[in-house]
């Protein structure tokens, strides 16, 4: 048995090594294709088009509201913030929603994913975009947590709350061949230290999202949008401690971020629209962020590595006891021109 087991092993890895050498030249052949030529063609028109977004009262989820309303799209804003939502609503009319639908709830929770659903379609009669963006992040080591409980709040929110909203849009988006937009993570592809929920969280957000685009094939175009490091409320330090308390810890951010750049959200969230109307399965940006992820395919014990030694302080001298991405942040300087001055600030839009 052990010799048949063998033998079917070798002739699998060389069927896989020829389908390989095969296929990838003649697939990125056609992916360059379909870039240049074939994706500028069938670009969506969002005006007057109806657009729900969840996470809408700030970071990626507010500048992704601006740029459908650029485009003319209608929206439903959704987030657990009312006078925060009943802001970026103003702001997307003023660039030029048509209307714009505030609906405070909290999409970890099944009947409100629902309810928010159900109005979106009631007030404007149809769904074309669903954008699951809500998220929260936390930050420390695993075996430094004290509250281990309130670390379900992170899956309730970054997995189950994109996971409901999207049960219950997708008879309304079959109708219209609508687009799901999921704001996952590129840590969900190369899990560093400290963010072990956030990681689990998004890997299984993108996991859920490649599993039902399969299922549904052409019915419903699925972006998965993988961002680093971009000008949010995470960036600015907002992450569940180890103590299972929401707060802004910039001390945590330096050390998690590094020597790192922070990159503007209302670019990416122009690039991400763009890539959605186009048919994208997957956008990464900054787009240099794909290597990591190819790393962490060819040579995960690197990923490895590198998160040990830059993210876990070593006893010993002084210097050891610090993290070394917060060192080299602080030796360097980068601080001054990696981290824009949108994040230098310690208050957040509150949870009412």
């Amino acid at each position: 048995m052990d010799l048949v087991n063998g033998l079917a092993s070798v002739v699998l890895h060389i069927t896989i090594a020829v389908f390989l050498a095969a296929y990838l030249p003649i697939s990125l052949v056609w992916r360059m294709i379909r870039r240049r030529f074939v994706k500028p063609l069938r670009k969506e028109d969002m005006a007057g088009k109806v657009v729900l977004i969840t996470g809408a009262s700030s970071g990626i989820g507010e500048q992704l509201a601006y740029e459908y309303a650029r485009r003319g799209a209608y929206m439903a804003l959704v987030a657990r913030r009312k006078q925060a939502l009943h802001d970026v609503a103003l702001t997307a009319q003023d660039l030029g929603a048509p209307d714009v639908l505030v609906l405070p709830a909290d999409i970890s929770n099944p009947d409100e994913s629902k309810w928010v659903v159900e109005e979106t379609v009631a007030h404007f009669g149809q769904l074309n975009h669903l954008v699951a963006n809500a998220g929260i992040g936390s930050c420390c080591f695993f075996e430094d947590i004290t509250n281990i409980t309130a670390f379900t709040k992170v899956m309730d929110v970054n997995f189950w709350g994109a996971v409901y909203p999207t049960y219950y849009a997708l008879p309304h988006l079959k109708k219209n061949r609508g687009n799901i937009i999921a704001t996952a993570s590129i840590a969900g592809r190369v899990p560093t230290a400290r963010l072990s929920f956030y990681n689990a969280s998004k890997a299984a957000m993108i996991r859920f999202y490649e599993t039902i685009r399969s299922e549904l094939g052409s019915e419903i175009q699925i972006t998965i949008l993988l961002p680093g490091y971009v000008v949010s409320e995470m960036t600015k330090g907002k992450f569940i401690s180890d103590s299972g308390e929401v707060g802004i810890s910039e001390e945590a951010r330096d050390i998690q971020v590094g020597p790192l750049p922070i990159e503007n959200t209302k670019r990416l969230a122009t690039i991400v629209v763009d890539s959605a109307c186009r048919g994208q399965d997957y956008v990464t940006w900054p787009s240099w962020y794909r290597t990591l992820h190819m790393v962490m395919c060819l040579a995960p014990e690197v990923i490895n590595w590198f998160s040990c030694s830059f993210y876990i302080a070593k006893a010993g001298n002084p210097l050891s006891n610090i993290p070394l991405t917060k060192r080299i942040l602080e030796v360097t300087g980068a601080k001054k021109f990696l981290y824009p001055s949108a994040i230098h600030s310690a208050a957040f839009k509150k949870d009412e």
